[in-house]
């Protein structure tokens, strides 16, 4: 994820572990990450007789703790009634099936979300899958980043556990009645497929989960099980569509960094953001770069680690295959099969 300009924000952030009301009737719990995106909000619905946990946290003992506490403490007391999972990153549904068993709960999801999540839990998505190696080969990587990339193994096994074999399913449209509190589902594609988001329009309240980020602009990003897919069209889309459907003067609570007011605004300066991100990509084409990986560089002009350098590559190629579409470049395949790029 990159950073893009930040809004102003309306609350301070509470300590990893720790829970606080963003809004009434909504609580804010904050669950840290090993990641350099190093924590996760997850919101709680009061829903009347119980409540409404929105996402779970990855799949370690850290988190399993804290939930432990949690279910002990602040939530004690009253059922988790739903349990609903955005979407299928594992910052998002990794403790889902612990956490639908623990509380004897089903999950909720939308459909492409869930079966997402259990091909990801099957490996046929891993990034030690042998998709990987032709796909990172033809977009310029060298071998010794290639391995630095896929010696990890498939970090989604380690970080995820497996959902319920049933699932509830929602899409944009329906609405949670959630003691008489309606939340109408949106959902957008780019970061993930079908990512679900939560509007209550009477209280202006709206979760976006991770498809509007006030400090960083979510990551977008091209992998090898599609890999001419034109993420970045799809997020671009999906935020003019929320720009249409969601009131400016929302309180906007992301999943990651604090909320804030100023939606609009805020989509602007994303959509800008990416603009700019593909002028980059033609002046590093323009300069000498050949391939996707020729302009990571300039797109990401610090030292990357491995677990960094797979999400910058595929945000790269969200980038290049947006502009291919949009006939800004050409690509054409040398003798070894790597795509080579020019400016239309």
């Amino acid at each position: 994820m990159s950073v893009a300009t930040a809004p102003a924000y309306t609350h301070a952030a509470p300590e990893p572990g720790t829970i606080q009301e963003v809004a009434p009737g909504i609580l804010w719990l904050r669950l840290a990450l090993p990641f350099a995106l190093n924590h996760v909000n997850i919101h709680i619905i009061d829903d009347g007789t119980g409540w409404t946990v929105i996402d779970t946290g990855v799949a370690n003992d850290q988190t399993r703790a804290v939930w432990e506490e949690m279910l002990a403490g602040p939530l004690a007391g009253r059922p988790v009634n739903r349990l609903v999972i955005t979407h299928f990153h594992p910052d998002h549904v990794g403790l889902g099936g612990w956490l639908a068993e623990k509380c004897g709960v089903g999950v909720t999801m939308s459909q492409t979300e869930y079966f997402q999540s259990r091909l990801s839990r099957g490996r046929a998505g891993g990034v030690d899958g042998n998709a990987h190696l032709p796909f990172y080969r033809r977009h310029g990587l060298s071998e010794d980043e290639i391995h630095a990339v896929t010696v990890r193994g498939d970090s989604y096994q380690r970080l995820t556990v497996d959902l319920p074999t049933r699932y509830t399913r929602i899409r944009a449209g329906d609405v949670l009645d959630l003691g008489g509190r309606r939340f109408e589902v949106l959902t957008g594609a780019g970061h993930a497929l079908e990512q679900v988001m939560l509007l209550n329009r009477e209280e202006g309240v709206f979760l976006p989960t991770d498809q509007v980020i006030g400090h960083i602009s979510p990551n977008v990003g091209v992998h090898a099980i599609e890999p001419e897919a034109d993420a970045l069209a799809d997020f671009l889309a999906s935020l003019k569509d929320i720009r249409a459907t969601v009131p400016h003067g929302v309180l906007t609570a992301p999943t990651h960094g604090r909320p804030f007011h100023g939606l609009h605004d805020r989509i602007d300066t994303l959509i800008t953001h990416h603009r700019e991100r593909c002028d980059l990509v033609a002046k590093a084409i323009a300069e000498g770069a050949s391939t996707t990986a020729g302009i990571m560089p300039t797109l990401f002009n610090r030292k990357l680690d491995p677990h960094q350098m797979g999400f910058a590559f595929g945000e790269a190629l969200a980038h290049v295959n947006y502009m291919l579409a949009l006939g800004e470049l050409r690509g054409e395949p040398d003798r070894e099969g790597v795509l080579r790029l020019t400016n239309a």
